[in-house]
């Protein structure tokens, strides 16, 4: 269309700072959108027990919860194909068909009695995970990749609150609680459409941007499997930490409700979203400042150290609210910034720059979805033991002892993975200037 390559030839010509803002306010408000149709259910109460022979102990909540996390772990293990094998300008239309097929699955969900509308769950995560890897593919290899990386991340930090607020608010005007769920995806989805069809704007990385990134391009199965083994032994340390930091990510976002209610906030349903404001703030500042550092190997390694930062202050900041040094609000900001520090870099920087360092044609978002299906199967084994073995602790204990867990794992995993990666990157790499040296 005449219209849309004119706005893609302006963008080509536009100046670094505005094509930054251009494509960091179409792949936030996309996967912003997105979120609409995943999570605003989480903020239900959905009381009841299962009341299935095989199932006899698991709540109705952890039930759909457990549900649409085994759907969206599958779609991460099937987006390893899809994503890394997606053709560009077909990226826009996969988006839409994902969320027009999450949307569908909600109707459904509320018009099938519990707790067999679970399956529609299953059916609504199945399309939904596939989504990042297809918005971060128009960011991917660029000079400005670590800004576009973090705006997209803030995204997910900021809209898992906002949904949910929403959510809330249409149980407030009356709205039966299996059909909030897709009223608050039908409100997000005509933004939707006017943010995926800015992201189709957006052109592909020019010949500067590959020679200082390193071209990206569909890696074919022979492809994949040859960059896993030559970069095995740190990419199984690094899944190894995602997979606990993605556990206790999902945990504190599906259950956040619970988990202030039991910190005696169980009237105030805006602190669902403001005290993951600062959280945003502060990872991705973090992620920022590698905009600042012009050598690939070097980004590289801040980054291990940043999430290893996070690791710790996910720990410390635990053990002072349990001696009564800081309150619940400052100890809920401060796991939430250590968690995000460590796992907003999987989601835009830790892959790009690596690709970029070790010197390998490849894409991001395979790299990121492959992960992403271990780091979900993971989060779905966690819910499980949760029901069936910790049954009688509550949210909130077991959060707090999880916290622990995941500050110590991580710290160790991730402190490993910069050791196998300082030695691999030994040899002289070349420089990637900061993104508006061009």
């Amino acid at each position: 269309m005449p219209a849309q390559r004119s706005v893609t030839r302006w963008l080509e010509r536009a100046p670094a700072p505005v094509f930054t803002a251009f494509a960091v306010l179409a792949a936030f408000a996309t996967y912003f959108c997105m979120y609409a149709f995943r999570k605003p259910f989480a903020v239900g109460t959905f009381k009841g027990a299962v009341a299935l022979p095989l199932l006899p102990a698991l709540d109705l909540k952890s039930l759909y919860i457990i549900a649409q996390v085994l759907g969206y772990c599958a779609s991460k293990f099937l987006g390893i194909k899809v994503v890394s094998e997606m053709r560009p300008e077909r990226r826009a239309l996969a988006i839409l068909a994902c969320v027009g097929v999450s949307e569908a699955a909600l109707v459904l969900f509320g018009l099938t009695p519990a707790p067999y509308a679970a399956l529609f769950l299953v059916l609504n995560g199945l399309p939904l995970g596939m989504v990042w890897g297809l918005v971060f593919g128009f960011l991917e290899g660029r000079r400005v990749s670590d800004l576009l990386g973090a705006g997209l991340c803030a995204s997910f930090i900021l809209a898992s609150g906002f949904v949910k607020t929403v959510g809330k608010l249409t149980l407030g005007w009356g709205v039966p609680e299996v059909w909030m769920p897709a009223l608050t995806g039908a409100l997000f989805f005509p933004p939707l459409l006017l943010a995926v069809w800015m992201l189709a704007q957006i052109p592909p990385p020019s010949a500067a941007d590959e020679a200082l990134r390193t071209r990206r391009a569909p890696m074919d199965r022979a492809a994949r499997r040859a960059f896993v083994r030559a970069n095995a032994g740190g990419l199984a340390t690094l899944v190894l930490g995602y997979i606990v930091l993605t556990a206790y990510r999902d945990f504190r976002d599906n259950f956040a409700r619970e988990i202030w209610d039991a910190l005696d906030f169980a009237d105030q349903p805006a602190i669902l979203t403001t005290a993951e404001i600062p959280v945003a703030i502060g990872a991705l500042l973090s992620v920022a400042v590698m905009m600042g550092i012009r050598n690939n190997r070097t980004a590289l390694l801040a980054i291990h150290g940043i999430m290893l930062a996070g690791a710790a202050l996910a720990g410390v900041s635990t053990v002072l609210y349990q001696a009564g040094v800081i309150g619940p609000v400052a100890w809920m900001v401060s796991v939430g910034l250590g968690l995000y520090v460590g796992y907003v870099p999987f989601n835009c920087v830790l892959f790009d720059r690596l690709i970029a360092a070790v010197g390998s044609v490849a894409t991001a978002g395979f790299l990121i979805t492959a992960a992403d299906a271990f780091g979900y199967l993971g989060s779905v084994g966690l819910l499980l033991y949760k029901s069936f073995g910790q049954a009688r602790r509550s949210w909130l204990e077991f959060f707090l002892g999880f916290s622990y867990a995941t500050a110590f794992l991580c710290a160790a995993l991730f402190a490993a993975s910069a050791g196998y990666f300082w030695l691999r990157t030994r040899s002289p790499l070349p420089a990637a200037r900061s993104a508006f040296d061009a």
